[in-house]
């Protein structure tokens, strides 16, 4: 099982925030597997070893050599990893993250923090919530991408449609001149179904997570057409729930919500292609500095393996480099990092994602 620890939003934001004389970002690619977990501990030690060498501060390395030797001692922590081990640490602070994603190894040494990577990892959430209805029986199970998926206590959810209606079994002939029959039956299962979207109310108000319905049909109709939460997917897990195990559902609802975020993400590319037209969308380096600068980006797509050396002044004014230096990320982190201190949003994806020969895409608040 993989262990993770993904910082949310608002954290990888006040981590943008973070300057200081010394910032070490280091990412290292990780094995779940606990057989031998002196090989990730080993790999990581050796990045720590190249960064510190870059640091000519003594005070500050050796600061930094006692947060990382805590580190490294650890042997609990070594025994539980994910696939990326991210550690991002100042003189006074370290933090880690064990994240899903697979990255890239780096070490790099600046002002700040090397995010981009990062943020590959709350760019396309593995959480979810999954409504396993059946008129038989109705549970919420919670999906997350650090913890094993369960069934979510909701009170006063009903047991079952029959239960709701107060009878043995949705087949039970209504009193003289009610409705009978299938009709009566359709009418007593969307009764049901309004009641559980109740009773959901108060646990998903104010969320943002998606809502997944794992149904057949005509339940799962019924309880679209009752629906009051506005972030319930448009596809739905077929098959009947009640013999669906919570980490089955799991596993399915990643499927659905890897395809959910890839036609989201299809749309954000075809609105830069019509923002561009109209002069609110851009893909040049430069260009989005400026943008970034300004506070004039409202969402980026950035390619989370391109690296572009260089700096950029505080009017977004880009220097080039001449290669790939360690030394402090590069001009696409801090045109991301300007972004996100704005309020804008970033997407850290793959090149394929992007418009053609970009490294980065990004939709302004206004044209220039």
């Amino acid at each position: 099982m993989l262990h993770t620890d993904i910082p949310t939003r608002s954290e990888i934001k006040a981590l943008a925030g973070v300057t200081d004389t010394v910032c070490v970002s280091i990412y290292t690619p990780t094995e779940s597997d606990t057989a031998d977990p002196d090989r990730n501990r080993i790999a990581f030690w050796n990045q720590v070893r190249r960064a510190l060498d870059r640091v000519t501060d003594p005070e500050a390395r050796m600061a930094l050599e006692e947060e990382f030797d805590a580190h490294i001692d650890d042997a609990a922590f070594w025994r539980f990893q994910s696939r990326t081990l991210v550690v991002l640490a100042t003189p006074t602070r370290i933090r880690s993250y064990r994240v899903p994603n697979q990255l890239n190894a780096s070490e790099t040494v600046g002002s700040r923090f090397e995010l981009k990577p990062l943020l590959r990892a709350v760019t396309f959430p593995q959480a979810a919530f999954v409504l396993a209805l059946a008129e038989g029986g109705v549970r919420l199970v919670e999906v997350s991408a650090d913890r094993p998926a369960r069934t979510v206590p909701v009170p006063g959810m009903p047991t079952s449609a029959a239960d709701h209606a107060g009878k043995a079994s949705l087949g039970d002939r209504a009193p003289k001149r009610r409705v009978q029959g299938d009709e009566g039956r359709k009418m007593r299962a969307r009764q049901f179904a309004r009641a559980v979207d109740t009773e959901l109310r108060d646990l998903l108000t104010g969320r943002d997570t998606p809502l997944i319905l794992a149904a057949t049909e005509p339940i799962n109709a019924l309880f679209r057409s009752v629906n009051s939460y506005d972030r319930l997917l448009d596809e739905s897990i077929p098959g009947n729930p009640e013999h669906t195990s919570d980490h089955e559902l799991a596993a399915r609802s990643r499927e659905v919500l890897d395809r959910y975020y890839a036609a989201q993400l299809a749309d954000l590319v075809d609105l830069v292609e019509i923002r561009r037209g109209e002069g609110r969308a851009a893909t040049d380096v430069s260009d989005l500095a400026r943008a970034a600068s300004a506070g004039a980006v409202d969402t980026l797509l950035v390619d989370i393996d391109a690296s572009v050396p260089g700096t950029v002044t505080a009017d977004g004014a880009v220097t080039f480099g001449d290669s790939a230096a360690a030394e402090s990320p590069g001009v696409l982190d801090e045109i991301s990092r300007r972004v996100l201190l704005t309020g804008g949003d970033v997407l850290a994806v793959r090149a394929a994602d992007l418009p053609e020969g970009a490294q980065l895409a990004g939709i302004l608040r206004y044209a220039p």
